[in-house]
């Protein structure tokens, strides 16, 4: 069910909070369990079909999380080099299972182009949030094996996987920030000053995605569906596109993200920020310690750095970060778009640490002090970005390179002449560049959501006396919103549902 419906605000949030806290009286670990087999209900409610192999997937890396901590910390060092070998199998064998479900069709696919034989083995359907469990999981693996995790439950172990707001599109947890919360017993009573910040935040992702991104998302979808079925657009329609969809993306992640932290709040659990202003970055490793910060931090401590990192000189750096992102984007889906969009960026990484080694760390830093130095380093970052995000959108490298010839102003002579694409679907350029400014001028100059909820949160457990009416407030918002909602012709889900 999607945080945005009526099903999962009216009935499955209050039901699933009342039990927690009504549990969390009398049993701490029955409230646990009890958040356990909610989120367990919240996926299968989704493809009921998989719930299954979720719990065997928790019980797998469960188990040999056990075995390979109880090996890593054997006095004997023959015994703990074990440990590494079982954590390689276990790594494997997620990967193996994360592989089957991704990217089989992409295998197959391509195997029957490069052959020319038809291959059909049947469609392998794709469990949500399987990247975001499985790469979770993974992280638990590792720390099992550098000897991080103390505490060996099943039922908290399995809630910190399912835990549902950040289930099925992050963020990427580690142990270590979950398990200690669910070992505080101030957690399982009930707080309104949180609540009432939780109902805040999630209301804030709510107007994100349902007004901001779910507003802007036509203009990008007429153009880049037109692309994709092979018409070439004209280039004011292009850039529209494409700064839409940059757009769209952000408030639909960033809502989601918030909508995850203001949940997670609500029961007295705090999820890590996944964003932080992505697009007021002034270089590419900025946009990247800001964006889904999450998957860049597992990228950058569990391949980037067990790659080698910078350790081994400038040539060997380039190569690991140009791994790590084609690993990255691939990881986002399977297909050749996703692949170049990482490779891009992987491009983008080598070429800002090789212009800050070449300049030097120090001049950089005298240079980023003058406003016009500042203001050209983030337009060209913005524009590598836009750029980039025409392939994490085009459904084919056909259409993603009918886009970058319409923005380029390039017309093909195989390509027909370019319609109104925007005209067909009875939408205004004009207007739709007056959502852009208002949306970009959001992204990139209205305060942090995070800092905003931080504040809040603070207000609200010090002036206890305006909870209630911020609580009545907030709830009113998120009732409007989902309402409005419910009644369009149709819902969208979450960009990231797809990863």
């Amino acid at each position: 069910m999607l945080f945005t419906s009526a099903v999962f605000v009216l009935c499955f949030l209050p039901v699933t909070w009342a039990g927690f806290f009504a549990f969390g009286r009398w049993s701490p670990r029955g409230a646990i369990a009890w958040l356990f087999f909610a989120s367990l209900f919240f996926y299968g409610w989704w493809m009921p079909e998989f719930t299954l192999l979720l719990l065997v997937s928790i019980a797998f890396n469960f188990s040999l999380g056990r075995r390979i901590s109880a090996l890593a910390m054997n006095v004997d060092s023959k015994v703990a080099l074990r440990s590494k070998g079982w954590l390689i199998a276990g790594i494997a064998l997620n990967l193996g299972l994360l592989g089957y479900y991704k990217y089989a069709n992409f295998f197959i696919d391509n195997l029957s182009l490069a052959t020319g034989v038809n291959v059909d083995l049947g469609r392998v359907t794709l469990p949500i949030g399987i990247s975001f469990y499985t790469f979770t999981q993974i992280a638990f693996l590792v720390d099992c094996h550098r000897a991080k995790v103390r505490e060996y439950s099943f039922v908290p172990y399995g809630l910190f996987v399912t835990f549902f707001p950040h289930l099925i599109a992050g963020p990427v947890l580690h142990h270590g920030q979950m398990m200690p919360q669910f070992a505080d017993a101030s957690v399982f009573s009930p707080k309104p000053a949180r609540l009432v910040a939780g109902l805040a935040i999630f209301a804030c992702g709510l107007f994100k995605k349902i007004v901001l991104a779910d507003g802007i998302a036509p203009y990008a979808d007429a153009v880049f569906k037109g692309a994709d079925s092979g018409v070439l657009p004209a280039t004011g329609e292009g850039w529209l596109a494409a700064v839409a969809y940059t757009l769209q993306l952000y408030f639909d992640f960033s809502g989601y993200s918030d909508m995850a932290i203001g949940l997670s709040l609500m029961f007295n659990i705090k999820l890590p920020y996944n964003f932080n202003s992505p697009y007021r970055s002034s270089n590419i490793s900025e946009f990247w310690r800001r964006w889904h910060i999450s998957l860049s931090t597992f990228l950058r401590d569990y391949l980037y750095i067990s790659l080698g990192g910078n350790r081994r000189g400038p040539t060997r750096q380039q190569m690991n970060l140009m791994t790590t992102m084609v690993l990255g984007g691939l990881w986002h889906g399977a297909s050749w778009s996703f692949v170049l969009w990482g490779t891009l960026h992987g491009v983008y990484l080598v070429i800002n640490h090789t212009y800050r080694q070449i300049v030097g760390a120090e001049r950089c830093q005298r240079w980023a002090s003058r406003r016009t130095y500042r203001v050209l380093s983030w337009g060209l970052t913005m524009l590598a970005v836009v750029v980039a995000w025409v392939f994490f959108r085009a459904e084919t490298l056909s259409g993603a390179w009918l886009m970058l010839q319409a923005m380029g102003a390039v017309a093909g002579d195989h390509s027909p002449a370019a319609p109104h694409l925007l005209g067909n679907d009875g939408l205004s350029m004009q207007r739709g560049w007056l959502w852009c400014l208002v949306l970009g001028g959001m992204a990139a100059l209205a305060p942090n959501s995070n800092v905003l909820g931080a504040r809040f949160l603070a207000w609200c457990e010090e002036a206890r006396s305006g909870v209630i009416f911020f609580g009545t407030v907030s709830a009113s918002a998120v009732l409007f919103l989902v309402l409005m909602n419910t009644a369009r012709d149709g819902t969208s889900a979450f960009i990231y549902f797809n990863f």
